[in-house]
């Protein structure tokens, strides 16, 4: 039954910033440095690719606010690809957020919880732990928006007090390591024009990647033109600062060595901090935080399906919503997505999959910038992107850089997406076909 309420309960800007930063914070700031130190050894670029990354994802959200303020409805790049460029476009980017920007990370997510609790108590059959967490994940988010929101604003403000106190222990306690984090000569500064840079930046972009979140629920926020730029920016930079802290402290408190090619370096890096006992405290916590990142992501990627149902007839039966206002058969159909990329996948295969992929369309949809300015100049736009035209440009030159070496050093994990996206054409294909024919 769709939903006849006249006054639905509405996402404020405490929640939609929950909800960003929650979607942030998780798999990839407690997972991704191991795989970046087996390339990069400087201290000073290991933080900058915190920082770069964090500058990409400062300049999206600027973009992302123009367009969600000037196209407010829910449904992020589907939505705006959809008006800008073409219909299939738009297709693509939803069935690409369907398949690999939501599922898989959720999937990801959830790996990661199991092995950081394996690391602290008795260790579950495989994969019991992950599908329990999704499941029951799912389950509160399918049954109502309101309660699902302050279970966001509740974990997500947890998540954050531990990640301060984390960080001021460090500062505290560490013994630092002989690691220099400022450059230390040329050598430094060429390290950030490096192959071994461009493609470290998959594993950061990928732990940034949740920045856009609350443009895919545009049309459940309080005021969305006004409200939604600021929720963007303002989940965006508490993140930045998070993770360059979180990142010094891990390389401050803790051999290289030892965080080489771990997925738990919180754990790690903990255990060097606090010792042994210390170090599963740690991991408990970080397992318990990491309920927040698949909290997010099971809230926010249904709205890109159930906006596909509204537009593409053979999905209709996706966008109908519960008396309670809620998406529940997209967020069912989402979970049902999760469940399978956690019972075949494993996290490093989610991550260099899903990373080309997303960056390709957060890169089209921030080009669509310009391309809505020129081509609509009197559309209302509540909100401008602060620094246009150099903003948008300096994303889209970091992120066509970083996906220029995907593509030349990964080109399996390339070819899969591509093979995505092949996939989706052939859906959008036959659902089109479906239609003209009735």
């Amino acid at each position: 039954m769709v939903s006849t309420s006249a006054s639905p309960y509405k996402i404020s800007v405490l929640t939609g910033v929950a909800l960003v930063v929650a979607n942030m914070v998780g798999t990839g700031v407690f997972t991704s440095l191991g795989f970046q130190v087996e390339t990069i050894q400087s201290g000073f670029a290991l933080l900058m690719l915190w920082v770069v990354g964090g500058i990409i994802a400062l300049c999206g959200a600027l973009c992302y606010g123009e367009l969600a303020a000037a196209m407010p409805r829910s449904g992020g790049e589907y939505h705006y690809l959809s008006r800008i460029y073409h219909p299939a476009l738009g297709f693509l980017s939803g069935w690409v957020s369907a398949t690999v920007g939501f599922a898989a990370p959720t999937a990801a997510a959830a790996l990661a919880l199991e092995r950081y609790a394996g690391s602290v108590g008795p260790a579950l059959p495989p994969r019991v732990l992950a599908v329990t967490v999704v499941v029951m994940l799912t389950a509160v988010h399918a049954s109502s928006r309101k309660v699902g929101s302050r279970l966001q604003v509740v974990v997500t403000a947890v998540k954050v007090a531990v990640l301060v106190g984390f960080i001021g222990a460090g500062l505290w306690l560490a013994q630092p390591q002989p690691l220099a984090f400022l450059p230390q000569g040329s050598a430094d500064w060429q390290l950030l024009l490096s192959p071994a840079f461009a493609v470290s930046l998959i594993f950061v972009s990928y732990a940034y990647s949740g920045w856009n979140a609350a443009a895919y629920l545009t049309g459940e926020v309080q005021n969305p033109q006004r409200n939604l730029p600021r929720i963007l920016l303002t989940g965006t930079a508490i993140v930045l600062v998070l993770y360059v802290g979180l990142n010094f402290i891990f390389l401050y408190s803790t051999p290289i060595a030892q965080l080489k090619g771990q997925v738990e370096v919180g754990f790690v890096a903990a255990a060097s901090l606090f010792g042994a006992a210390g170090g599963r405290l740690m991991g408990g916590l970080i397992a318990a935080l990491l309920v927040s990142t698949v909290s997010s992501m099971v809230f926010a990627g249904p709205r890109i399906v159930q906006a596909m149902g509204e537009d593409v007839p053979a999905l209709r039966w996706l966008a109908r919503r519960s008396a309670a206002d809620v998406p529940v058969r997209a967020t069912l159909f989402q979970g049902g997505l999760t469940l399978l990329f956690v019972l075949v996948s494993s996290f490093a295969q989610v991550v260099v999959y899903a990373g080309f992929i997303l960056n390709l369309f957060t890169f089209l949809t921030v080009l669509g910038l310009f391309i809505l300015r020129l081509r609509e100049p009197e559309l209302p736009r509540p909100y401008r992107a602060w620094g246009y035209p150099v903003t948008p440009l300096l994303f889209l030159l970091l992120n066509g850089w970083t996906l220029w070496f995907i593509a030349r050093d990964k080109p399996m994990e390339t070819l899969y997406g591509l093979g995505t996206l092949v996939v989706g054409l052939l859906v959008y294909w036959l659902s089109q076909h479906r239609t003209a024919k009735h």
